[in-house]
């Protein structure tokens, strides 16, 4: 995971350029819920444990939080949605930009682009790179496109852009309680989101991270939402899929923030972020191509 644009630059030898790209059967394609227009859940609030069973100390300890009634998205915003709002305000995303100088910068991150993973191999042994041209349309370069892929979450999304998204549509970031709460859905806690035949039940990285996803779970990189059973709530994709934006700040002086839920990057032998409790510091002025958002609007008790 990236802390930052400026850990990116110092650490740009350590980074890579990403290839992944849905690999599902047609059955299981089929088999997905068809929610091309926006869904909001209203959910009752009250008190649950936040933190529960924590895998890192960053996430402890458990304790007891009240969340008052409000409403959700029943999925992660999608590239479809996004693209409406882009056509309707000619919003420019983050990555769109130029990037502000840093010093020592590489030549690459003084253009517009974002943060890409990649399989290592032999010939390149780095995780992520700064890649010229990802953006949200683009989200590992310029070489993919997401034509025919409304119905994926939209990625390539900072902070700023989210908020944007959020004010136009007349909704906010959840708060990382409410997220959480939302994720738990009154559930208990599972050490990884597997049915009683050891089934995924979520899109997330099988096998030895990051060599190789064996991709059990029909995906080896984003599924569209909707391609998993939701939760008791109703919600889809709050573990797995992408990482999600929530509003609380991080870091000296809240320049990064928290994000929830974990990716299809997320793997059993290495991160393990794939539960409500997990959470993950990500620096606000940028995206990666596995963070996306969900947003929330407040209800009447």
């Amino acid at each position: 995971m990236i802390e930052g644009r400026a850990m990116l630059a110092a650490a740009i030898g350590m980074l890579a350029l990403a290839g992944c790209s849905p690999a599902a059967p047609a059955d299981q394609q089929a088999a997905c819920a068809d929610l091309r227009t926006a869904t909001m859940i209203r959910l009752p609030g009250g008190r649950f444990t936040m933190g529960a069973d924590p895998k890192y100390p960053e996430e402890g300890p458990p304790r007891t939080v009240m969340v008052k009634p409000f409403w959700i998205d029943a999925h992660e915003l999608t590239n479809g949605e996004f693209a409406t709002f882009v056509a309707k305000t000619g919003y420019r995303t983050v990555a769109e930009r130029v990037p502000p100088a840093l010093p020592d910068a590489p030549p690459e991150m003084r253009q517009p682009g974002s943060a890409v993973f990649s399989v290592p191999d032999e010939r390149d042994p780095r995780w992520w790179r700064w890649v010229v041209g990802a953006e949200w349309r683009h989200p590992s370069g310029p070489a993919e496109s997401i034509a025919g892929r409304d119905r994926e979450p939209v990625v390539q999304i900072a902070y700023d852009d989210a908020i944007a998204y959020a004010k136009w549509a007349g909704k906010r970031l959840p708060s990382e309680a409410e997220w959480e709460y939302a994720a738990l859905a009154g559930s208990p806690v599972l050490p990884e989101p597997v049915d009683a035949h050891g089934t995924p039940q979520a899109n997330y990285y099988q096998g030895a991270f990051p060599a190789r996803d064996l991709a059990l779970d029909g995906y080896r990189g984003r599924a569209p939402v909707g391609c998993f059973k939701p939760n008791a709530f109703g919600l889809y994709d709050m573990i797995g899929n992408v990482w999600e934006w929530t509003s609380a700040p991080a870091g000296p002086g809240g320049a990064s923030g928290v994000i929830k839920g974990g990716s299809y990057l997320c793997a059993s032998n290495y991160c393990a972020r794939y539960r409500p409790a997990a959470r993950q510091f990500e620096e606000r002025g940028m995206g990666t191509d596995h963070i996306g958002v969900r947003f929330v609007r407040d209800a009447a008790p």
